[in-house]
């Protein structure tokens, strides 16, 4: 067990920052435990390794296990937010600058890790996000390996990329993925090396859209948490666009109208979608939901 206790600049939500982080309850990579802290997994450019990451006394402590314990709380403030510049960001809504004042520790973190981010996007695509999730658990408990260290039972970490190369197009369906999202995934790790190398939002950018599989929203989601973009918009996202209306103008919206009122936040679109989640406002509720499918075959 390797561990490193860090002391960050300023207000610091380590909860807010982590929290995209987690797909669902149940999520096999991220838990919550009864003392306040967070586990993680992650598999490092040197292996799985298993983060624990809790506060005491103004201090980040960061303990680690597994072949990537070192990287894990080398990159720890990184992934809390440490690197996430805010420069040129001004609050023109009075909604927002509630929700800033209301939580003075967001910070966009850094995974640093872009199949983590990608596999379950790709899975998230046109779906509820229960569904989602259950593909994840699914396919973590499957095929990923448990996690090192005395992590919360059940803690599973991502497979390598030639695991996920290699599943059978009937375990996809036992996960409830179906073919287009399987290929997807398929194909992006074949391409995992040079996507994890890439060394600005931007080359990430265009190297994931031109995946088969892969739009804008996909390529956003991916570069929020990998690469702490505060600019990425989720645009296409089922409610982002209604929410970011409503927040802001007590009026539904379409993309082109959620771009509209982003555009004075140029530069940091998505923090200020985070600070539109946090604010609570949300429109009322009409019409049918979109349901969860189920067409796995057991």
């Amino acid at each position: 067990m390797r561990e490193r206790r860090w002391a960050p600049e300023g207000p610091l939500d380590v909860g807010l920052a982590l929290q995209p982080h987690r797909r669902g309850g149940g999520d096999p990579a991220w838990r919550r435990t009864a003392d306040g802290a967070v586990w993680r997994t992650s598999r490092a450019p040197s292996g799985p390794c298993t983060l624990r990451v809790s506060v005491a006394g103004g201090e980040v402590l960061g303990q680690a296990w597994g072949p990537g314990a070192e990287w894990a709380l080398e990159t720890l403030p990184a992934l809390l937010g440490a690197e996430d510049d805010r420069s040129g960001f001004s609050v023109r809504h009075e909604v927002l600058a509630d929700a800033a004042r209301r939580h003075p520790g967001l910070r966009i973190g850094r995974t640093g890790r872009v199949m983590e981010a990608l596999v379950p996007a790709v899975l998230e695509q046109k779906v509820v996000g229960q569904e989602a999730w259950r593909a994840w658990r699914w396919l973590l408990h499957h095929y990923g390996e448990p996690a090192p260290g005395p992590a919360p039972e059940g803690m599973r970490v991502i497979p390598e990329p030639a695991v996920w190369r290699q599943i059978p197009s009937w375990h996809w369906h036992r996960a409830g993925a179906e073919a287009v999202r399987a290929r997807t995934i398929a194909t992006a790790a074949w391409h995992a090396a040079k996507l994890e190398a890439a060394g600005t939002t931007q080359e990430l950018d265009r190297l994931l859209r031109a995946l088969p599989g892969v739009g804008v929203w996909t390529s956003a989601e991916v570069r929020q948490r990998a690469f702490g973009d505060p600019d990425a918009v989720s645009v296409g996202d089922f409610h982002l666009a209604k929410l970011v209306g409503y927040a802001l103008t007590g009026e539904k919206t379409d993309d082109p109208g959620m771009l509209r009122l982003l555009e004075p936040y140029e530069g940091h679109r998505h923090r200020a979608t985070v600070l539109v989640w946090l604010s609570g406002l949300r429109p009322p509720a009409r019409g049918p939901r979109m349901p969860v499918r189920d067409f796995r075959a057991f």
